[in-house]
């Protein structure tokens, strides 16, 4: 078993995404040893959260899916949000996966061998990525399905935080 504070140079850190999951009664599927997903219940729609390891790299990579078919979208407005929403964000970035036609949260983590903390540092990356889907979601949803300015769907979520 893998210890919670640190993280050993042979240990895969999906094992301690694993752990966090099921410490909040979340179900998840390891679909092979550097892969794991799983859905979060989200304010306005469900969420998929995966992760994967790259161990050459000793990089974690967490993608958090927004549950938004965009396929008879405008892209060109996709992109425009994506580039402004992306100005302001200090950790991760939001992308648009061409493959499934939806927007998704990405951010990667380089893990150094023996890393103190690092459950911790997981379980904030976690929230931050849930919470910066929650928080933008109304905005692509609005862009996306009712083909708004970008520019103005955001500037009306910036004024409503004031």
């Amino acid at each position: 078993m893998l210890a919670a504070s640190s993280i050993q140079l042979s240990s895969n850190p999906i094992d301690i995404v694993e752990n966090i999951f099921h410490s909040k009664s979340l179900e998840f599927e390891r679909r092979n040893t550097n892969e794991v997903v799983a859905e979060v219940e989200g304010k306005w729609d469900n969420m998929l959260l995966f992760f994967a390891w790259e161990e050459h790299l000793r990089c974690l990579h967490i993608s958090c899916l927004l549950n938004i078919d965009s396929a008879a979208a405008d892209t060109k407005k996709i992109f425009e949000l994506l580039a402004l929403i992306n100005e302001d964000l200090w950790l991760g970035h939001f992308s648009y996966w061409e493959e499934h036609k939806m927007p998704l949260f990405k951010h990667s983590v380089i893990i150094r061998p023996q890393e103190e903390g690092f459950e911790e540092k997981l379980n904030q990356v976690i929230s931050i990525a849930v919470d910066e889907c929650e928080h933008m979601y109304p905005v692509f949803k609005a862009v996306i399905t009712q083909n708004l300015n970008p520019r103005q769907v955001l500037f009306a979520d910036r004024m409503s935080l004031q």
